[in-house]
């Protein structure tokens, strides 16, 4: 016969566009909708005039960027239409339109429903535009808060824009309202659109010449034959009962099977600030429960406590609702962290305390226990992760992010993530390749299609819902998802609870494959550097909390002192929502990176007020000088985690000129710098060692053009290797005191240096203020290195890790930006070199060629960037950054990140014994020491092995102990053997922690 099937195909698009789709919403009825704009920020629903509405037409112009109106809708219902609700055929709607542009929920204006006394009925968005009328009203009478939130850059074009400034982002109103009708929904031919789109669909991902397509194209064109389109309601049950027999043909046994769960992805700060979060929860969680109502089958999963705290404070009758759905068991907190954090630059204990509150608050506030970390999103996974998973009590790990790797295609979707100290953890990378799936017939296909275990695991995860901006799943796709439990041409649609989903794959994969070490994501390699304040803050804030709690601990057990526990748990709550993936690797609009700097002064002046109350008191009435020594490691004459009396650090030190240069030399130590302010020469007294190797260069400023093929904020491309500029210009290098001061300009940019050998006299200290003015530039600091290094170290959370220097591989090629915290470490056997910093996380380590022979390695710290989108004035200013160079092994580069990150306290007092100290390895490192979440008063210490080889020793408290245990991160007692809990035996890289109560 005759191929027919393109003119088919054409007629069944076109049935589906202009005949079933508008005769959903068959009758309307007119609407009187008022209108009142809040006069700046948010007010909440009780603080809204009700005298103060306008009336408010189809077409007018609303809402200012960021700004809310509020508007009134009251109508008359026809009583025809109450009747027909009330008989199940219809439904009675509201039928909202804003104002909404073209482009995805949440990157626009939406809405929320209130009833007159200020219950929440449901969000409004672009594609959840309903809702419902009781079938009985006789009138409507609701309130709609709507955000004009802009559009910032939707599009992905990446364009400068003012926007994200709430100071720049003017007053005109960016929307027109469309209107508000009143309109009775035909559920016939709402079901014919559903069964029509569902088959529709698979004509798009069915085998071209296969049987089940040819039998689709002729159902649907029958069921075109049945459809009067004069009369589409009176025939729609024709149609339908036509499209039956395609709906009914089952799934063959071997089809791919889904685990369908609801979700919504809600950054909690992105292109929008955090106050707009909360609204957008609100919205998001709104329209859940409604869809909850009408599906007893659906289920739904958020993840990040924060999100839940949030709807607790501002809306607590939508969090009874959310509580009741969860001990239900359709409702799925999942992640067990604070925020889905970033996991790459939080500190090991910060990357701890996610899992501390996030899991805390589920189990305190809703009864539950997480056994699943969830992080669709965000950029990268750090190889301590596994570790602190297992260590929260948790089993299981869900990612997405890795799918954007633009290089290699990671070889498994179920399989154990291997962490750097052994641990293993049960992964599943949803082959689906989105976490804003619609369940339609394109993800479903290439969620079948891509599945790497297929053959082996039938069985994979889908995210449903739309996300990031918020919004979620819709009644169109749970109606989907219901039509495609068994449908021939479409993996099986099951919808699973994520446990349930991981019990099953877990069952039905027994022997998965391991992945060793981190999941670097092969993109978005900027985040380590870019917004630099925020990454300053981030760092001060965690050392500052390390401070506070250990001081105050020492206060309350020696002293009696109260502990500042609800203080210091509102410091850890904001630092940790700010470690948020959008917000600590800086690829928010400015309005977020404001607060968070805002925040994050705000937080170090309550801990330096909560570390001088606790010193006051330690401090006494004594009249020494003495230096409080916060580290694990004795610095500045105290020892570790104790009060010393205050003494010269090291040898002296002295400065010269000498030969058109300058020299610094102590003991250990002789640096030579030229006249440029270049490091051309670090000699190892001791080891009678040159660092820097022939013609090679250390302190070199290097600028390069940045302009990434897209995300700008986001990546750092391999290109801008290709495109330096010129080098630093050198206006004045002077001695003062015992410095070295070089002044700089690089670009339109000034930089002044201050280099001296640090107190100890076996580190050089660079001190390196710039003033940045650029567009689009990355600035890096060069130190050539004469060591022969295959893997560089970079401290990572609780340890280190080791990354080739080479590029061999196409994976080692692409890991050409990497994250480090406070130290970077290149070594050969007997000999190594640190680069550690106060406030850096972007390098890259490269092999070079040695003059006379040989290799040696270059190291480059990221220090700025200047992205233009989402921020165009980012990281615009004065920045401090301060490295210190130093020889020796990876604990000496620990001793070195610690003697920067955490500066000596000096005052008149007495000194203080430590309250514990480690006898034995000395790579064994106190990472915490608090008093425990509970209130019960027992000092929790958090400890490591640093160097990554076996360690034994004993933790020996400075107070009477009555009992000691191991417990879990969340400080409950793990199951052990009948040794002694303070003698020590680790792992490389092993997390311990220990709860201590108190005699």
């Amino acid at each position: 016969m005759h191929d027919d099937s393109a003119l088919i195909a054409s007629r069944i698009a076109r049935t589906y566009r202009d005949r079933i789709a508008p005769a959903i919403r068959a009758e309307h009825a007119p609407i009187e909708v008022d209108a009142w704009e809040a006069p700046d920020e948010p007010v909440p629903f009780a603080a809204v005039p009700r005298d103060g509405f306008r009336p408010i037409a189809s077409g007018d112009a609303w809402g200012r960027p960021w700004g809310t109106t509020w508007f009134r809708v009251r109508a008359e219902v026809p009583s025809g239409w109450r009747e027909r609700a009330q008989a199940g055929t219809h439904d009675i709607e509201l039928v909202v339109d804003l104002g909404f542009i073209p482009g995805q929920p949440g990157f626009q204006c939406e809405g929320l429903v209130y009833t007159p006394d200020g219950s929440v009925l449901k969000g409004l968005e672009p594609r959840n535009d309903w809702v419902a009328v009781d079938a009985a009203a006789a009138h409507v009478d609701v309130l709609i808060e709507a955000a004009s939130n802009p559009d910032v850059g939707s599009d992905w074009e990446f364009r400068p824009t003012a926007l994200g400034d709430k100071a720049t982002a003017g007053s005109d109103p960016l929307y027109r309202f469309g209107g508000v009708r009143l309109v009775l929904r035909d559920r016939e031919v709402a079901a014919l659109e559903r069964d029509w789109s569902t088959l529709e669909g698979l004509l798009a991902v069915l085998p071209e010449r296969s049987t089940r397509l040819a039998g689709l194209l002729r159902a649907l064109e029958r069921a075109s034959d049945a459809l009067d389109p004069d009369d589409v309601p009176a025939t729609a049950a024709l149609a339908r009962e036509s499209l039956a027999p395609a709906l009914a043909a089952a799934s063959p046994a071997s089809t791919h099977r889904v685990a369908a769960v609801g979700h919504a992805h809600i950054d909690s700060a992105w292109l929008w600030p955090v106050r707009e979060t909360i609204r957008k929860c609100a919205r998001t969680f709104s329209n859940v429960l409604d869809l909850m109502d009408r599906y007893p089958d659906f289920v739904f999963a958020a993840s990040s406590a924060q999100q839940y705290a949030w709807m607790k404070e501002h809306y607590p009758e939508l969090f009874a609702r959310i509580r009741e759905r969860v001990a239900e068991g359709r409702w799925a907190p999942v992640g067990g962290m604070w925020v889905e954090s970033d996991t790459n630059m939080p500190g090991g204990e910060a990357l701890a305390r996610q899992f501390v509150a996030g899991k805390g608050f589920f189990l305190r506030e809703l009864g539950v226990e997480t056994t699943e970390v969830w992080l669709p999103d965000s950029f990268g996974y750090s190889g301590a992760l596994p570790q602190i998973v297992a260590a929260s009590g948790s089993e299981n790990f869900l990612t997405q992010k890795i799918s954007w790797n633009e290089t290699n295609v990671m070889p498994h979707h179920t399989f154990l993530w291997e962490g750097v100290d052994g641990t293993r953890v049960f992964t599943h990378f949803p082959p689906v390749d989105t976490y804003n799936s619609d369940l339609g017939a394109v993800d479903l296909a290439r969620a079948e299609r891509q599945n790497a275990e297929r053959g082996i695991s039938d069985l994979s995860l889908v995210p449903f819902g739309y996300g990031d901006g918020g919004g979620g799943p819709t009644r169109e796709m749970i109606e989907t998802g219901l039509r495609k439990r068994d449908l021939e041409g479409s993996p099986r649609v099951d919808f699973l609870r994520p446990d349930a989903f991981f019990a099953q794959a877990r069952a039905g994969h027994p022997s998965p494959a391991t992945w060793s070490g981190e999941l670097y994501l092969e993109f978005h390699r900027g985040t380590y550097t870019s917004q630099a304040r925020t990454k300053a803050g981030n760092r001060r804030s965690e050392h500052l909390l390390r401070e506070a709690e250990l001081w105050a601990t020492v206060a309350t057990v020696r002293h009696g002192a109260p502990y500042p526990a609800d203080a210091l748990r509102h410091a850890w709550e904001t630092v940790l929502l700010q470690q948020f993936h959008d917000i600590l690797p800086g690829s928010s609009i400015a309005w977020v990176h404001q607060q968070a700097e805002e925040n994050y002064a705000r937080v170090a002046d309550d801990l330096e007020a909560l570390i001088a109350d606790a010193l006051d008191v330690l401090a006494g009435d004594g009249d020494e000088e003495v230096v409080f020594n916060a580290a694990p490691i004795a610095l500045h004459g105290a020892p570790a985690l104790a009060a010393g009396t205050a003494r010269a650090d090291g040898g002296g030190s002295s400065v010269r000129e000498a030969d058109g240069g300058y020299v610094l030399e102590s003991d250990a130590l002789r640096v030579v710098i030229d006249a440029d302010g270049e490091i051309v020469s670090f000699v190892d007294r001791r080891a009678g060692r040159e660092v820097v190797p022939p013609e090679g260069r250390g302190n070199v400023l290097q600028l390069f053009r940045d302009t990434p093929n897209q995300w700008d904020a986001w990546d750092i491309d391999h290109h801008f290797n290709r495109t330096p500029l010129a080098p630093a210009r050198t206006a004045a290098i002077r001695i003062e005191g015992n410095a070295v001061v070089v002044e700089r300009e690089v670009g339109r940019s000034s930089v002044v240096q201050r280099l001296r050998i640090a107190p100890h006299g076996s580190a050089l200290d660079i001190e390196t203020t710039v003033d940045w003015h650029e567009r689009q530039k990355l600035l890096k600091l060069a130190f050539d290195v004469d060591v022969l290094a295959d893997t560089a170290a970079s401290e990572i959370q609780f340890g280190h890790i080791r990354r080739p220097i080479h590029a061999n591989t196409s994976w080692d090629a692409a890991r050409f930006e990497t994250v480090a915290h406070r130290w970077l470490h290149v070594d050969e056997p007997g000999f190594g070199v640190t680069i550690a910093n106060d406030r850096v996380y972007g390098h890259d380590v490269t092999r070079r060629a040695r003059a006379g022979g040989g290799g040696a390695t270059r190291v480059r710290e990221s220090l700025l960037r200047a992205p233009v989108f989402p921020d165009p004035e980012a990281d615009q200013g004065v920045h401090v950054f301060r490295h210190a160079v130093s020889t020796g092994g990876v604990l000496d580069a620990a001793a070195e990140a610690y003697r920067l990150n955490l500066p000596p306290r000096i005052r008149r007092g007495r000194p203080v014994e430590p309250i514990v100290r480690i006898d034995g390895a000395p790579s064994i490192l106190v990472e915490a020491v608090k008093l425990a979440e509970d209130g019960s008063g027992d000092v929790v210490v958090r400890l490591y092995e640093a160097r990554g080889a076996r360690a034994s020793g004993r933790l020996v408290p400075g107070f009477a102990v009555a009992d000691a245990r191991r417990t879990d991160l969340l400080e409950r007692a793990l199951e052990s053997g009948s040794g002694d809990p303070l003698a020590l035996e680790l792992r490389p890289f092993e997390l311990v922690t220990l709860r201590l109560r108190r005699a």
